[in-house]
């Protein structure tokens, strides 16, 4: 072994126990790693940064943002509401979360589809009144699966993808993965739906949507659309629909006068105002559900590049330029193109018109309008935007253009007419000239933690790779494998990568596993496809701990998770993928 290789062995080693660790943010122990190894004179200066650069870099990049798009044009949440049924049995309302939540996945990134469709499973468990903790993790899991059936998928593909175009001359194409992937969601799917569930720890305390009784809900306005599905309807037909969303129907206002009592009965004409109560995410998805539009919405209609509109919650305090006056002494809609969308006072309910109530200290704002216009202006009232209290309002009526695009983009890609990377940039400017996207959300969509993470360690892993460290690697597991046939290097090759990926980041061990799979191939004479295709589902595979991917991560929390939960239905499952995804890899890329 040379002084480089023992260098970066080393420093491989600490990279990954920081990683393990997690006291320190693992873009910082990258991009310091990287940094060490310039330093060492290991990586060029002039090649530091390459890896910023990278396709694979810029392709995950653009999927998050297009993921972004694709979420606040409302074509996801469509497809998402139909499937949504709190009565169903729970293996079923499993089921089909997990095919919806791993069709998703496979065509926008695996973690905003977790984030649309854990709300609704979230819903659900607290109308069914059972724990959450039973249908979270099978959705979690679902979503990881789904993300490989695609390129777009997960990162692992991308960096696979990119790989081989390095090593082989060629790279995988979008739906290469999809045999292998396939074989393994149905195979997961069906195991978290019928088993999985049952082996989860029992937890006694049932999903709850809302804390603190009534005093987080809004009083607000809804304004009927000509040729909306609500109008010709009487009040009371929309009740089911409103109890779906978790929202309460108190009122009808008709010419600018609230009518008396809950006027259930009242047939809904054009311009009639609904008057709503429930929490921001409940009020925008009903409005959304039943073709409501807001007060004052022409205001804020730039044509098909309108602003990408945001609602923020905001707390009044004494002294506050808005106590004591209206939105309508205030001209914030006419003069600062913001709208007044609702008010909570401590749960209490008003009779007057929102934009016309005169505003108290402590009450809550839930204010509408474009998000850098938002920000200027609840400044400017001197109230306080409260941190967590930000809904995005979706653009439904875009839904098709998003959807048409996005086809468009990846069908080009397809049939050889533009990279992916650049089909995925011609939509990202597509949706920010619709208005989908507003300026700051194209940056904030990224995840730029695991750009810097993957831009530092593609220069780590090249000169890992050049140093001859990995080609070591992979004649050990061929000693180790010796007289062995290849599949069972496969094998075990999957299984370290697996291990890898439960406590690592999937994109940092499918950096470091791909060189070792084509070394193993190579040592053995055979396709080195197989290999790769092999580590890009192991490195998805992180079941067995909360910190292996972001997702399951994200429901250990809601789910009421500890760290010992995973193991029990990850174990089974990730047996499960390496008996699936072995013959099926073996029969699709034969060696």
């Amino acid at each position: 072994m040379t002084g480089e290789q023992i260098f970066l062995f080393a420093l491989f080693g600490a990279t990954f126990a920081f990683f393990v660790w997690g006291r320190v943010r693992y873009d910082l122990v990258a991009f310091s790693a990287l940094l060490i190894a310039v330093a060492a004179g290991h990586i060029e200066p002039e090649s530091a940064f390459e890896g910023f650069g990278h396709p694979a870099v810029i392709i995950i990049a653009l999927v998050l943002i297009v993921s972004r798009g694709l979420v606040n044009s409302g074509a996801v949440e469509r497809i998402a509401r139909l499937v949504v049924a709190p009565d169903r049995a729970v293996p079923g309302h499993i089921g089909v979360m997990a095919v919806v939540g791993a069709a998703l996945s496979a065509v926008i990134n695996n973690v905003a589809a977790l984030a649309l469709l854990m709300p609704l499973d979230l819903e659900a468990a607290a109308k069914a009144k059972r724990a959450a903790a039973l249908t979270l993790m099978p959705l979690s899991f679902a979503t990881i699966l789904g993300g490989m059936i695609t390129l777009i998928g997960t990162p692992p593909n991308i960096v696979i993808a990119q790989y081989r175009d390095r090593a082989l001359g060629e790279p995988f194409s979008m739906f290469d993965f999809a045999p292998v992937g396939l074989a393994v969601s149905v195979a997961g799917i069906a195991f978290v739906a019928l088993v999985g569930w049952r082996l989860i720890p029992s937890r006694d305390r049932p999903a709850t949507l809302k804390s603190g009784g009534d005093a987080g809900l809004y009083v607000a306005e809804a304004r009927v659309q000509e040729g909306s599905k609500s109008e010709g309807k009487q009040l009371h037909e929309l009740y089911p629909l409103a109890n779906v969303h978790d929202i309460a129907v108190i009122g009808l206002i008709r010419r600018g006068k609230r009518l008396p009592g809950f006027s259930r009965n009242e047939t809904l004409a054009k311009a009639d105002f609904l008057v709503l109560e429930g929490d921001p995410k409940s009020i925008e998805t009903f409005m959304g559900a039943a073709e409501l539009d807001f007060s004052g919405s022409e205001k804020h209609d730039g044509g098909a590049a309108g602003p990408s509109l945001t609602l923020i919650e905001a707390i009044v305090p004494d002294g506050a330029r808005v106590v004591g006056r209206s939105a309508t002494d205030l001209r914030l809609q006419y003069r600062h193109g913001v709208t007044l969308l609702g008010v909570s006072r401590g749960g209490r309910r008003f009779r007057e018109r929102v934009r016309k109530l005169k505003i108290m200290p402590g009450d809550v704002l839930l204010l509408l309008g474009a998000e850098d216009r938002i920000v200027e202006i609840a400044a400017w009232l001197n109230v306080l935007p409260l941190a967590e209290g930000r809904t995005q309002m979706l653009q439904r009526s875009k839904a098709g253009f998003a959807i048409g695009a996005f086809v468009a983009a990846i069908a080009a890609a397809v049939f050889g007419l533009v990279s992916l990377d650049i089909a995925l940039g011609m939509v990202v400017v597509a949706y920010v000239l619709a208005g989908l996207l507003g300026g700051s959300e194209v940056y904030e969509a990224v995840d730029w933690r695991v750009i810097v993470l993957l831009g530092s360690l593609i220069p780590l892993g090249l000169a890992l790779e050049d140093s001859g460290g990995t080609q070591l690697i992979a004649e050990a597991i061929v000693s180790a494998t010796q007289g062995a046939p290849a599949w069972v290097v496969l094998a075990v090759l999957m299984v370290v990568t697996m291990t890898l990926s439960d406590f690592l980041n999937n994109v940092a061990t499918t950096l470091i596993a791909a060189p070792i799979g084509v070394g193993v191939a190579n040592a053995f004479e055979v396709n080195p496809d197989p290999f790769l295709i092999g580590v890009a589902v192991a490195a998805s595979c992180a079941f067995l701990t909360p910190i292996g991917h972001k997702n399951n991560t994200i429901i250990m929390g809601p789910g009421g998770y500890a760290f010992g939960d995973y193991w029990r239905m990850g174990i089974f499952l990730e047996l499960i993928v390496l008996a699936v995804a072995i013959p099926t890899i073996l029969l699709v890329w034969p060696l």
